[in-house]
């Protein structure tokens, strides 16, 4: 129901909100004050042209809406959790709005409200030395 209602699916909290629907409007906003180091990256489950989800990550460390995760264990989780999707990870090699229509994912124009202000304040709530 939330991913049809915008309003209900805004009011959730946070975490939640970027955990379904909205992580690559995390990751990128994440990815934007953190250029250079980080690059996008994407879950495919092993059928899919379309990834399930987006993260930030610099080889060995993930941020998504979970925080600060080793690489591997996001994989490993993922799997875990869904382990018929055979998920596999790799970089994404295009901007926000490409993305967003190539893989049928929200434009920040699409939400309800424009989320990345809300990214980066979510952003903002970890502490990043803990990655090195």
């Amino acid at each position: 129901m939330e991913r049809f209602d915008q309003d209900l699916a805004w009011h959730r909290d946070d975490q939640w909100f970027f955990a379904a629907g909205a992580c690559h409007i995390l990751a990128y906003a994440f990815l934007e004050q953190h250029s250079g180091r980080f690059a996008a990256f994407g879950l495919w489950p092993q059928t899919a042209a379309d990834p399930s989800h987006v993260f930030a990550c610099d080889g060995l460390w993930a941020f998504d809406h979970c925080g600060w995760t080793p690489a591997i264990e996001l994989l490993e989780v993922s799997q875990a959790v869904e382990p018929h999707a055979g998920y596999h990870s790799r970089p994404i090699a295009m901007g926000l709005d490409e993305f967003c229509a190539r893989h049928w994912h929200r434009s920040r124009a699409e939400f309800i409200h424009d989320p990345w202000q809300r990214a980066r304040a979510y952003i903002a709530r970890f502490d990043h030395t803990n990655t090195r």
